[in-house]
């Protein structure tokens, strides 16, 4: 199948060669040469610099790539999201419809951008817009596979075009810019990002070790009966598990973002103090449910809805919009020991990783159910 499409891929871009394609308005500084990541020893944008550099990605891949990058796509939507903070001006597309809840904080321009699918999971991959919109270089941004490298070589072998893996986590995203940011000339914004992102991070480490073994019993319910749970020890754990003490126990914690099924059973044995719904689950009804209501949690009024606007604060995808969860959530559950104003906190997040300016009023509609009242 992969010589079809690819020999579908070259004629579609031949016959778009004359298209216009998204350029970047930024002003991309030349990367650093003295970088191990960079083989080449002259500029990308100097008049002698080579047409392409090897790239060593977080694989230990080495693949090469134009030495001035200016058209991006991202793999899915978890590198889609860590890339619009970067570099929104140099995305081609998109790799799905921006959600309902992004449109208020979305620029236009961004928010209407094509959509090529992903590279992964979904199997919606457009080739033909693909070959229209002519991305120099794929990056994939996330918790690597054991495949990754298969991965990676394959759809580079697929499309034609250059494909890079960027490993990021909790922990590691600052890294994850720092790398991006020499692949694509844009070192000082990588650093802004990189600085911000090691800030939160600490001081969330630092508000989970004051807090100690007094940490709140909760659990994260998801579906639209409720009654799917990201369970402790998950990769979509990681911040519930770092500041909360997850009640949601299972023998087999599931790497889905759906999470793990469970009963109604199950929740009251766990019966934590405090229960989160992802949007769009049954909070709304849950209080008004008698079965629900043998729960501590719903019975003292001690549950809340995730905010979301572009993108869930805990997840969904699990990327660079969690640190917005690490905001939220200890401000939430531990305000006597938060000094931090939630709304200026969210205001600078959402100039960094959206572009866009949030007002007052935007931010007391997201966190309408997701503070107590």
């Amino acid at each position: 199948m992969k010589k079809p499409l690819s020999l579908l891929l070259v004629i579609l871009m031949a016959i778009s060669l004359f298209a216009c394609n998204k350029q970047s308005t930024k002003n991309t500084p030349i990367p650093d040469l003295t970088s191990p990541l960079l083989s080449e020893q002259s500029a990308p944008d100097s008049p002698d610099a080579p047409n392409t550099i090897v790239f060593t990605d977080s694989t230990g891949r080495q693949v090469e790539v134009p030495g001035k990058i200016a058209r991006i796509a991202a793999s899915g939507s978890m590198a889609q999201i860590v890339l619009f903070a970067l570099a929104p001006d140099m995305l081609v597309g998109i790799s799905g419809k921006w959600p309902e809840t992004a449109e208020p904080f979305i620029d236009e321009d961004y928010y209407n951008l094509p959509v090529i699918g992903q590279f992964y999971g979904q199997g919606d991959l457009n080739l033909e817009e693909i070959a229209r919109l002519s991305p120099q270089i794929i990056i994939d941004v996330g918790e690597p596979k054991g495949s990754i490298v298969e991965d990676m070589d394959a759809i580079m072998e697929q499309v034609g075009i250059p494909t890079v893996h960027i490993t990021a986590s909790m922990n590691t995203m600052a890294d994850a810019y720092r790398k991006l940011g020499e692949l694509l000339g844009l070192e000082d914004e990588a650093e802004e990002l990189a600085q911000y992102c090691e800030a939160i991070n600490t001081r969330t480490h630092e508000i989970a070790n004051q807090v100690g073994d007094r940490k709140t019993s909760l659990i994260y319910c998801l579906g639209n009966d409720g009654l799917n749970v990201i369970a402790r020890g998950s990769f979509h754990a990681e911040i519930i598990d770092l500041l909360t003490n997850n009640a949601a126990v299972v023998e087999e914690p599931t790497s889905k973002g759906s999470g793990n099924q469970v009963d109604m059973e199950q929740l009251l044995n766990w019966n934590p103090e405090v229960i989160l719904f992802a949007p769009d689950s049954i909070y709304q009804s849950a209080g008004s449910d008698e079965t629900w209501q043998q729960l501590d949690a719903i019975k003292n009024g001690t549950y809340y809805e995730v905010p979301a606007g572009p993108y869930n604060w805990l997840g969904s995808p699990p990327s660079v919009n969690r640190y917005m969860g690490m905001i939220w959530l200890p401000k939430l559950l531990y305000p006597d020991l938060i000094q931090y104003d939630l709304y200026e906190e969210t205001a600078k997040y959402y100039e960094l990783f959206y572009h866009c300016t949030l007002t007052r009023e935007q931010f007391n509609e997201l966190t309408a159910i997701g503070m107590p009242k």
